[in-house]
This record gives structure tokens, sequence and C-alpha cells, in this order.
């Protein structure tokens, strides 16, 4: 069996879409149907039945939030901690828009991670729903880790966030990420300087992309939830819906290499996803078309997507649909679409259309 390869997908019958400027024109928006996703506050989760059949009764499951500033970790740390990538990374600040759920399984224990958007001082009303949501995080888990890069001094931001912090209840473990960046002494005064931001329950260094400390970072937080039967089922990694997951890795792949004002401004939403019919005797999954729409605030910004005669988007394209085929584990079809929906951060209809 062989799958067309990329030169093939571009210059045969399936060559990418999306180029003409008529594929560029703005519409009206179609509303995703977003999948309800599970509140860590609700116990109504925790006393259901559905999990409760063959678990340890010394077992331990609960939900643990990741905070810090914008860039600092979070979704790598999330993504080592799983084990495999279920939250978009990029240099990027702010790349993390909504609260991404990935479920680490222990032997004896299962961790809930929500890793939330970095929170910082609001200057519109989408940076204000992002930090309501992580306080509304805050209040519904069973610990939380406060990361602060080693590769970076511990700031206002941070200090910002330490003040968020005082009061909660949950046991509050600060991480010192990105330890591999940086030398053994700069290592060694950027802990002394996280413990003097505040009363931790432990600090920890780790670097997520070497995987240092990461199984510790583990036992640490299992010790730490309550006895309870599994949250989830035993092989779920994470309870993001496909489309989420598919718009996720496109705007990934949309914000590497762009200016720093791109990402406060850049959604995704996947408007369709419809499989094509299988060709006689063809034993392996039929092609997925997967329609989406990028919205940016601006013509300019517009025009930075798209890249000169398509270059950019055909890149774009390119990058985003290797990581989705690997997600889906079968061939997919980008049609992306960009549009112009102007100050649609500060819009409440349109923050609620995209799910916000």
């Amino acid at each position: 069996m062989r799958f067309p390869s990329d030169d093939e997908l571009m210059d045969g019958p399936n060559a990418f879409e999306g180029f003409e400027d008529e594929d560029f024109e703005d519409a009206e928006l179609i509303e995703d149907d977003p999948n309800e996703q599970r509140d860590p506050s609700d116990t109504d989760e925790r006393d259901a039945g559905l999990i409760r059949a063959d678990y340890d009764e010394k077992f331990r499951a609960g939900f643990i939030a990741i905070v810090g500033r914008p860039n600092v970790g979070k979704s790598t740390l999330t993504n080592a901690l799983v084990g495999q990538k279920i939250a978009i990374t990029s240099m990027r600040p702010e790349t993390t828009r909504h609260a991404v759920r990935g479920v680490v399984q222990g032997e004896d224990y299962q961790l809930v991670l929500v890793d939330t958007p970095g929170y910082h001082r609001p200057r519109t009303l989408l940076g204000q729903r992002l930090n309501s949501e992580v306080r509304e995080t805050l209040s519904s888990v069973d610990a939380i880790l406060f990361c602060l890069p080693a590769d970076q001094k511990v700031g206002p931001g941070d200090d910002f966030i330490a003040r968020q912090l005082r009061g909660i209840k949950a046991p509050i473990i600060a991480v010192a990420t990105k330890v591999d960046a940086v030398s053994d002494e700069r290592v060694m005064k950027h802990l002394l300087d996280i413990d003097k931001l505040g009363d931790w329950e432990e600090i920890i260094p780790v670097s997520a992309i070497k995987g240092h400390q990461i199984d510790r970072l583990k036992q640490l937080l299992s010790r730490r939830m309550p006895l309870s039967p599994p949250l989830y089922p035993r092989d779920m990694v994470t309870d993001e819906s496909r489309d989420t997951m598919i718009a996720e890795l496109i705007r990934e792949a949309a914000l590497e290499g762009v200016r720093e004002e791109l990402p406060h401004s850049l959604a995704v939403q996947v408007e369709e996803i419809v499989e094509r019919q299988k060709k006689p005797g063809q034993n392996y999954p039929a092609m997925l078309d997967i329609h989406v729409n990028l919205f940016v605030e601006r013509d300019s910004q517009k025009a930075i997507i798209i890249g000169k005669g398509g270059s950019r988007l055909k890149h774009v394209g390119m990058r985003a649909r290797r990581g989705i085929e690997e997600y889906l584990g079968r061939r997919v079809y980008l049609h992306l679409h960009v549009r112009t929906l102007k100050d649609w951060q500060k819009d409440p209809k349109m923050l609620g259309r995209l799910g916000f």
C-alpha cells in the first residue's frame, strides 16, 4: 500500500486548494458544533459508575491546572506528561486559547491536566474571558503547577500570578521549566528566586523537551490526588473533540514565524469534514476533505497568512496536514480559507460564535 507523496498531492488532481482570490472572500461565519466539555467541578462525574468497574481501592485521580505567563512551556509540559502531543506549542505568546485536557495514565493513578491560557493583564474582551477561564479552573482542581521558565528572569508577570494564587486551597507546585536551555548555575539562581516568590508545596526543575524529572513530577502529583476511581477511560489521553484538535494543529502551523500581534488576532474554525468515496479495491481509509476558516481582524493580517501568491498558506497547509494525518491515522486534504472578521476579539457575539 502506498500513499501519494506531498509533491503528488501538490501537482496532481489532489493539488492543494486555497490560493485563488475568490477563495479568500469574506463570508458569513459558519458556527461550529462544539462538543460539550467536562467540568472538573462536576461531582457527578467523579461519582459516575461508568469507570468504577475494575479499579484498586487505593487508586488516585484528580484534576491539575497548569498556569503561568504566556509562552513559558505549559503546553510542552502538558505534552511531555501525557506522553504525546495534545496541546499546541509555538514560539509566539498566547498560543493556547482554551483549557486543553490531557490525561496521564499511571498504574495506580490518573492525572487530568488542564492546560490553561497564559495568565496576563487583559487588553481585550478575549483577554478578559481567557483570564476568567483560568480563575474558574483554579477554583475546582486538586493541585496546581505554576510554570516559571529558567531562561527568563522572574518578573512582574510571575509576581502577578503568584498574587492571584494566594488563598487557593489546592497544593501548588512551582515548576522551573526549560532548564535544558541554561547553565546549572542559572538554574540554581532561578530556583532561589522562585522560592522568594511564594510559599510552594514543592519546587522542581524540569526539561519537558528532554524528559528531565518528568517521571518525578508525575509521582509528586499522584501522591496529592484524592482516592478516586478513574475519571476517564484508561486508554484516553484527551477529551478534546476531533474538530478542536484539527483546528489547533492548523493554528499552530499558521503561527510559525509570524509577527507577535497575529496570535492574538487569529482564530481557526473547522467548517466541515467530508469523507470521500473509496476507490474500487482500496483497502485503506478514504481521504477526508476538511474545510477550515482562518479568521483575522485586518486585511494586512490576511496578507501575512496567505503570503505572496499563496506561498505561505501553502506551507501552513502542508505542515498542518502532516500533524492532522498523524493524529487521525489517515490521509486528509485541507481546504483553507482566510477571512477578515474585523475586531472579533472585542465583539461578544463573534467571541461566542468562535467558542470563547
